[in-house]
């Protein structure tokens, strides 16, 4: 999914020369601590909440440039991109920008939470299984083996490398609630299985079709 596919136009752009009292009710108003600015129609920067409590309501936002953050993502990049710099720079929403810095619209941080629920799967049911591993020994062809020797298969994938412990973690969706079967074939072959997380959902299910059946027995 690119950037673009997640731009909003409803927000409003604020000017260099516009009071920081119209700003901070905007921001009120649509419920955000940022906003951008433009310059002579161009992308200027984004102006954040606790900078303009720094500053005279009756002053013009010019007055607060330098604190200006000059994030901005480009339509054509992937919204991974988006969601990097929104995170790295604690931001509410993330311009959006064209070639010429022109402001094409902004990403809401509640919008890119959507669509990263959505790419890692959360939608979907299924269990979540979490190994760790050297990485000189990581092998996805033999994960994905294991898996599907258990009647199953990966519906997500993704890794990351501890900073403290140079450990990669692995972090498995499969298309079963019922992992334990999965689980016991990952450590029998030796995987350290950090968390798992799907039977007590499968309890809860059966548990909650027995009541099901109960009440209707009753009737």
């Amino acid at each position: 999914m690119l950037a673009s596919q997640l731009i909003h136009t409803g927000f409003p752009a604020v000017n260099l020369f516009d009071k920081a009292s119209l700003v901070l009710r905007l921001m009120d108003e649509y419920d955000v601590v940022h906003l951008p600015v433009l310059s002579e129609e161009k992308y200027a920067g984004i102006i954040s909440k606790d900078d303009l409590m720094d500053i005279d309501k009756t002053g013009l936002l010019a007055s607060a440039e330098r604190s200006f953050q000059k994030v901005a993502v480009k339509g054509e990049e992937h919204f991974l991109t988006a969601l990097k710099l929104m995170a790295q720079n604690d931001l509410s929403l993330l311009p959006v920008v064209n070639e010429q810095a022109e402001l094409s619209g902004v990403i809401p941080a509640k919008d890119l939470l959507r669509a990263m629920s959505a790419f890692v799967g959360n939608e979907e049911r299924g269990g979540i299984i979490v190994l760790e591993a050297d990485k000189r020994n990581f092998s996805f062809g033999e994960i994905n083996r294991l898996v599907e020797t258990n009647d199953a298969w990966i519906t997500q994938l993704n890794t990351h490398t501890e900073s403290d412990t140079g450990l990669l973690v692995i972090t498995l969706k499969v298309n079963k609630i019922e992992i334990s079967d999965i689980i016991a074939t990952f450590q029998r072959y030796e995987y350290n299985v950090r968390f798992y997380f799907g039977q007590e959902e499968y309890a809860n299910e059966l548990k909650e079709n027995y009541y099901h059946l109960i009440s209707y027995l009753n009737m």
